[in-house]
């Protein structure tokens, strides 16, 4: 079970689904959303995840066509990412997860939109786009 929240904890989330992925993104929309050099997240099945706290204080942003990013309308947090072209899949960020989860992240992906001035040091394999 992965247990996630926003940073003043006012959203919290359970998702009991398996990881289907866990991945770095450079794209520009990630990089200004999350405000750093890449976004990490790790998409899970939609069944199995559930808002345990804090839907009434949601908002979320519709950053391109069908693909909504929530965040905490308190913190400011960015938690999580619903998109319809992918509707059985919540893209988390892995950043709010609790500590002690143990997920590694195995690709860097969108790196044709990678910043020139930040190297990437691991040999985890990587993708022009996704």
């Amino acid at each position: 079970m992965l247990n996630g929240s926003c940073h003043c904890k006012a959203i919290k989330y359970e998702a009991s689904a398996d990881i289907l992925a866990a991945y770095h993104c450079h794209c520009r929309t990630c990089r200004e959303i999350h405000g750093t050099v890449y976004g990490t997240s790790v998409m899970v099945h939609k069944e199995g995840f559930e808002v345990t706290a804090g839907r009434d204080i949601m908002s979320a942003y519709e950053s391109t066509p069908g693909k909504k990013r929530c965040f905490c309308s308190k913190c400011g947090s960015h938690v999580f990412v619903i998109n319809q072209a992918m509707p059985e899949i919540v893209v988390l960020r892995l950043g709010n997860l609790t500590p002690g989860h143990g997920i590694t992240p195995t690709h860097h992906f969108w790196l044709s939109h990678k910043e020139p001035w930040y190297e990437i040091r691991d040999d985890l394999p990587q993708s022009q786009e996704m």
